[in-house]
C-alpha cells in the first residue's frame, strides 16, 4: 500500500514521513519494504515476531478501557534507528542481520480469531513501529472492528498523512512517542525529524482517534526544564485532555553512558506538565509512583494502579462519581 513509481524502476514509498525513494533490489529505511522490479513489496505482511496478551496499561494507555487485556503483536523492522531503543532486538533485526526477516506466519484473520478466543477486546500493534507492518495492521483492524474488537497503535508518530487517514477509520487509540522537542535530538539519536511527529499528534486528535503521548526522559539529552516546558505547552495547545506519560530511562542498546533518570527529574517534569495545563500527567517505569488517575476538578483518585495493573476504578460512565466532572478517555 501507499507507494508510487517514479521512473527507471525506482519507487517512492509514501507510508511514512521519510518518503524513501527506492531503487530496484533495494529496501526503504525500515528494511522491510523492498522494490522488486519496480513494484514495492512488504516483507512482513504475516510474519509475527512477537505476540503476547498484555494489560492495556503496558502500552501505556491509561484512559482506554482500563484493565482490559490487549493481544499485542509486532513484526521486525522500524523506520527509526533510536540509539536507546528498548526493543532493539526486533526493531533493528533486519538492519543488524543483513536484511534477514524472521517471524511466524500468522495472517490477519487468525490474529483476530486469537484475540476473540482469548477474550481480548483490543488488538495492540506495538513493540516495533506498526507503520512498517501497515498492510497487516490495516487488514487486521478492519476484521477486528467487525468483531467488536478495538485497535490501538503504539507508534513513533512518523506516519504520512495518507497513512494516518487510511488507518484512522479503524483505529480507536494511539500512544505516540514524542521523544524530544528538539529536531537536533531526533536527527542525531533517531535518524528522523521532529515536525512529522507533531503533525501526527494533531492529525490523530483531529481525526477522532484517542491519543496519549509518552516521553522517555534521558538525562542530559532531553531533560531540561525549558524543553519539557515547550513539549508540555505543545500538548496543551493540541488538547489539555491528552494524557502525558513521562517515562524513566533505563540504559539500553547503544546508550550506556547515561544513568537511569533520577526520580526528582521525573517529578519535576510532571509538575511542569500540570502547570502547563495538562489534566493528566503520569510517571512510567517507576511502579507505585505517579500512576493514579485523579479528577482534574476535585482531585479525587479515580483509578488506582500499581505497575501495569488496575487496583481500583471509580470512573462511572466517563465521569468522576464525586463531582460529576467528565474524564476524557474511552471507558466502555
Amino acid at each position: 500500500m501507499l507507494w508510487e513509481p517514479i521512473g527507471e524502476g525506482r519507487v517512492r514509498c509514501k507510508l511514512c514521513a521519510h518518503q524513501c525513494q527506492i531503487a530496484p533490489g533495494s529496501r526503504g529505511l525500515c528494511m522491510v519494504r523492498e522494490n522488486r522490479d519496480g513494484t514495492l513489496y512488504t516483507l512482513v505482511y504475516d510474519r509475527i515476531i512477537s505476540q503476547a496478551l498484555d494489560p492495556i496499561e503496558k502500552k501505556p494507555l491509561f484512559h482506554f478501557l482500563p484493565g482490559a487485556p490487549a493481544l499485542s503483536i509486532a513484526t521486525v523492522g522500524c523506520n527509526f534507528r533510536c540509539e536507546f531503543c528498548q526493543n532493539w532486538e526486533i526493531s533493528q533485526y533486519p538492519r543488524e542481520h543483513g536484511g534477514a526477516i524472521l517471524g511466524e506466519r500468522i495472517p490477519p484473520e487468525e490474529l483476530v480469531a486469537q484475540a476473540k478466543s482469548a477474550g481480548a477486546p483490543i488488538i495492540a500493534y506495538t513493540y516495533t513501529e506498526p507503520t512498517v507492518f501497515f498492510e497487516l495492521a490495516y487488514e487486521a483492524a478492519q476484521l477486528a472492528r467487525k468483531q467488536g474488537i478495538r485497535n490501538v497503535f503504539v507508534s513513533n508518530g512518523y506516519l504520512s498523512q495518507e497513512a494516518a487517514r487510511e488507518i484512522a477509520p479503524y483505529l480507536d487509540g494511539v500512544n505516540i512517542d514524542l521523544k524530544s522537542f528538539s529536531d537536533e535530538f531526533y536527527r542525531r539519536h533517531c535518524g528522523a525529524s521532529l515536525q512529522p511527529v507533531l503533525d501526527t499528534i494533531e492529525r490523530m486528535v483531529n481525526l477522532g482517534v484517542w491519543v496519549e503521548v509518552t516521553t522517555l526522559v534521558i538525562p542530559g539529552w532531553n531533560d531540561s526544564e525549558e524543553e519539557l516546558s515547550w513539549l508540555a505547552q505543545f500538548l496543551r495547545g493540541v488538547s489539555p485532555d491528552i494524557p502525558w506519560h513521562i517515562s524513566r530511562f533505563i540504559p539500553a542498546y547503544r546508550v550506556h553512558d547515561r544513568p537511569p533518570t533520577p526520580m526528582g527529574t521525573l517529578v519535576r517534569a510532571r509538575e511542569i506538565g500540570l502547570s502547563a495545563g495538562l489534566k493528566y500527567v503520569y510517571l512510567g517505569n517507576v511502579p507505585g509512583e505517579g500512576e493514579d488517575t485523579q479528577c482534574p476538578s476535585c482531585g479525587a483518585i479515580l483509578i488506582r494502579r500499581h505497575g501495569f495493573y488496575v487496583m481500583e476504578n471509580r470512573v462511572q460512565e466517563g465521569r468522576c462519581p464525586g463531582c460529576g466532572t467528565e474524564i476524557a478517555g474511552r471507558w466502555s
